[in-house]
């Protein structure tokens, strides 16, 4: 066997598999948003994982020598295989794991007929999981392998995926909600919360500051307050100290007076 990676494409035996089918990731800004906001929040989840690769829009290669069969599926995700790039998911030298989750994001262009070719696909090649969602129509829609074949989950809503954990909401939009109950969100909205958590901490840190001022100005206040205390204290203390030697200056006087003969009366 011989094999060579090309930019573009792989190479073996002769057979070229190209990373690109020359379709687009997307036909409209929905759908495109929808794509990354599942690609990023899986990403996201998973990202102390380092054995789950999450890849979107990636073509996915299962049969060595047939460089034909191959679907990309918007979101997929493949448990037992190491993070980090790839020109193309060839699953023979993946030790033969197939994606085991897969998400379909429909635009208006998508047929009826590709969609039931691509679950075919999906069911025949070992995906455990595929969920397909239409923006468009609000329709969210998905399949649980049992018994080798893709079986259709009755009601989706609430549903929680076996391997990923998630949660499916329809509120009315498609919405989906991580083990610990956070919902995945785009990555403004993760700036957003950001920029609103940063501003909280810069308001908490001032009214921190301020509530400090306003504790070391009372404190000053005291200080000064105790020290005036203090001083009007020691005033006391010296005019009581003044007129007790006035006494003792009066009584030393007094006797005297009386010694030499003097009536302190006169």
């Amino acid at each position: 066997m011989t094999a060579t990676y090309n930019p573009g494409y792989y190479l073996e035996d002769g057979i070229a598999y190209p990373e690109r089918d020359g379709n687009p990731m997307s036909d409209n800004t929905k759908q495109f948003n929808y794509i990354v906001l599942i690609k990023e929040g899986l990403e996201a989840l998973f990202r102390h994982d380092p054995d789950v690769f999450v890849a979107g829009d990636f073509l996915w290669y299962p049969v060595r020598g047939d460089n034909k069969l191959r679907v990309a599926p918007d979101t997929m995700v493949v448990f037992g295989r190491p993070k980090g790039d790839r020109g193309s998911y060839l699953q023979w030298l993946e030790e033969n794991i197939p994606p085991q989750v897969v998400f379909e994001i429909l635009s208006p262009g998508n047929t009826r007929t590709e969609m039931s070719e691509k679950k075919a696909f999906y069911e025949l090649y070992g995906v455990e999981e595929y969920y397909v969602y239409d923006p468009d129509r609000l329709r969210l829609e998905g399949y649980l392998r049992q018994s080798n074949r893709l079986e259709q989950i009755a009601k989706m809503s609430g549903w929680v995926s076996p391997r990923l954990g998630i949660r499916f909401e329809m509120e009315p939009n498609l919405e989906l909600y991580r083990p610990d109950g956070s919902q995945f969100v785009s990555y403004s909205e993760v700036l957003e919360r950001a920029e609103e958590a940063e501003l909280q901490a810069t308001q908490a840190q001032e009214q921190r500051q301020e509530a400090e001022a306003r504790m070391q100005q009372e404190r000053q206040q005291r200080q000064e307050a105790e020290a005036k205390m203090q001083q009007e204290q020691q005033q006391r203390q010296e005019a009581e100290t003044q007129a007790e030697q006035a006494r003792q200056r009066a009584e030393r006087l007094a006797t005297l007076l009386r010694e030499n003969g003097i009536s302190f009366d006169e």
